[in-house]
């Protein structure tokens, strides 16, 4: 290839200028922003599962049922659910800094609010407004870091952000736990007033002002607004609610999913008769973007569920607290803290593709291993499966936030990480709802196959039983209530073998939901950064 000289000058077609210049790095005030937006998207996930360990002193405190007392995360998740897709827009309304400090504020008094609480009314009420401005923090926090950092760094902001997601449900039952029995559960809200403070600040210091945009409200999809309301808050409470309300057995269950339906009827004509709807359904047409969704509404789906699974087979088949259960789960942490410092490498390096794949190939051999489970299982069983879920789950999600931002614009963002975050829980609820149905109905079928194999006339269970009766006899001095007592050992060995039955299928079922993403998972493309330029073409 000829040089460029004086007499033949580099022209806008010569490869020297072709190439496009690197995006000059983000500066102090855009990393503290970021900071802010992971800061604020911790929070908001933490709270959601920080009162599952003071649920029975909460409801104590308040006089509230067992019952009752599930409406105490339910209205937390529904307010959640339903914020989330409605974020694009309220930042556009209000402006990105004085939106996200609003929040802060209302989130920190909301929580002063659940706190203080003496009703259950009065906690319900301030967990929904807790749920509607901590929502509102979690795809802001994706916004921030696509609009404030250059594209070679989104992979260390995506990795911030990421970190917040994954490690928040494993924090929240930790220190709700500790604080619960350390302190007073009353902390489990009043912790976030300080945090929110230094939130306050971060963001007035890394968010520069912007001006609100009023006629953004006044033009705005409101009948997308009010479909999503309906539709996402009854659809969030009736999977919540459905399998303790026996589903369509119970008229509540039945109303709510009717308002669901006419909610979701109103998005779709939204997508039709608004000049911009609430929710931009529009942008899964972007196969890239679309199979991100698909895939983390089955991750998240998995995500929760062992989330779960894992304290609920601890605490009914080993006999563990709520603090011992949560040492178990924070051993899948691991892995995302000591993978933080490469995982920007990793991602600016490899497909996204193959990072996703051999996150969900690892998330099944987590669920493969604790499939193999038994009655004498305890924590020490689970090291090796928490380690591997927590490598695949890092390995997974972290290209998924990074795929979902760089496959559409920067003036999409907002509306694609609503739509993101939204599929993520969404997912999880729909996963919680499945596996609670589904754990009932295998516990069932297994008492059920297990009965109809013992016999009272068999050698084994005679003699079984002539040993457990003498044992209590020798106790109680009673022969008739030793009988009694070495029957409801047997009753309670073989419910105990069909739990964990029950469960070993399920970390089954949701290893083969993993595999199943994995065609999915080719269709993600990875985006490239612009070369450099070069000083003169060779």
């Amino acid at each position: 290839m000829a040089e460029a000289t004086a007499d033949n000058p580099p022209t806008a077609s010569t490869p020297s200028t072709a190439a496009p210049a690197r995006e000059p790095n983000a500066s102090l005030n855009d990393w503290i922003a970021v900071t802010a937006g992971a800061l604020g998207a911790l929070m908001a996930v933490l709270d959601i599962s920080i009162t599952n360990s003071a649920l029975p002193q909460v409801q104590g405190a308040i006089g509230a049922t067992g019952t009752e007392g599930t409406w105490i995360s339910t209205g937390y998740l529904m307010a959640e659910i339903v914020v989330i897709p409605l974020s694009a827009w309220l930042t556009r309304v209000f402006g990105l800094r004085n939106f996200l400090v609003g929040v802060a504020l209302l989130f920190t008094l909301f929580s002063a609010l659940c706190g203080f609480s003496t009703s259950l009314g009065m906690l319900i009420f301030a967990r929904i407004g807790q749920g509607l401005t901590g929502g509102a923090m979690i795809p802001t926090a994706q916004t921030i870091v696509r609009t404030r950092l250059p594209r070679h760094q989104l992979p260390a902001g995506m990795t911030l952000f990421g970190l917040t997601v994954l490690l928040g449900p494993l924090l929240g039952p930790v220190i709700g736990g500790w604080l619960t029995e350390n302190i007073s559960w009353h902390w489990c809200f009043f912790i976030n007033v300080p945090i929110c403070v230094g939130l306050v600040g971060l963001l007035l210091w890394g968010l520069p002002a912007d001006r609100a945009q009023l006629r953004e409200f006044l033009g705005a999809d409101w009948l997308g607004i009010a479909g999503l309301a309906l539709g996402l808050s009854t659809l969030t409470a009736v999977l919540e609610e459905g399998q303790r309300e026996r589903w369509f057995e119970s008229d509540l269950i039945i109303l709510l999913s009717l308002a669901s339906a006419i909610g979701m009827v109103m998005v779709a004509l939204s997508q039709r008769l608004a000049a911009r709807p609430i929710l931009r359904l529009s942008l899964m047409r972007n196969k890239s973007y679309a199979s991100v969704i698909f895939i983390v509404f089955t991750v998240g789906a998995a995500f929760y569920g062992v989330s779960y699974l894992v304290p609920q087979f601890l605490a009914q088949i080993s006999g563990y607290n709520a603090q011992q259960a949560g040492a178990v789960m924070l051993l899948s942490g691991i892995p995302a803290i000591l993978m933080m410092p490469m995982l920007p490498r990793l991602l600016g390096r490899m497909h996204y593709s193959v990072l996703v794949i051999a996150g969900l190939l690892l998330i099944f051999g987590s669920c493969w291993l604790d499939s193999s489970l038994t009655a004498r299982s305890a924590a020490d069983d689970f090291t090796w499966s928490q380690l591997l879920r927590g490598l695949g789950q890092i390995l997974a999600m972290m290209p998924l936030n990074q795929a979902a931002m760089a496959s559409v614009a920067r003036e999409e963002s907002g509306d694609a990480a609503g739509l993101y975050n939204m599929a993520r829980n969404l997912g999880g609820s729909v996963g919680l709802a499945l596996i609670g149905t589904f754990i009932d109905r295998r516990d069932a079928f297994h008492v059920d196959v297990i009965n109809s194999s013992v016999s009272a006339n068999a050698e084994i269970t005679q003699s079984r039983m002539a040993a457990s009766a003498a044992g209590h006899l020798a106790q109680v001095g009673d022969f008739a209530h030793a009988q009694l007592q070495a029957l409801a050992e047997l009753a309670g060995q073989i419910r105990l073998e069909a739990l964990v039955m029950t469960y070993s299928e399920t970390f089954y079922a949701l290893g083969l939901v993993m595999l199943l993403c994995v065609p999915l998972a080719l269709l993600i493309k990875t985006p490239r950064a612009p070369a450099p330029a070069t000083e003169s073409a060779h």
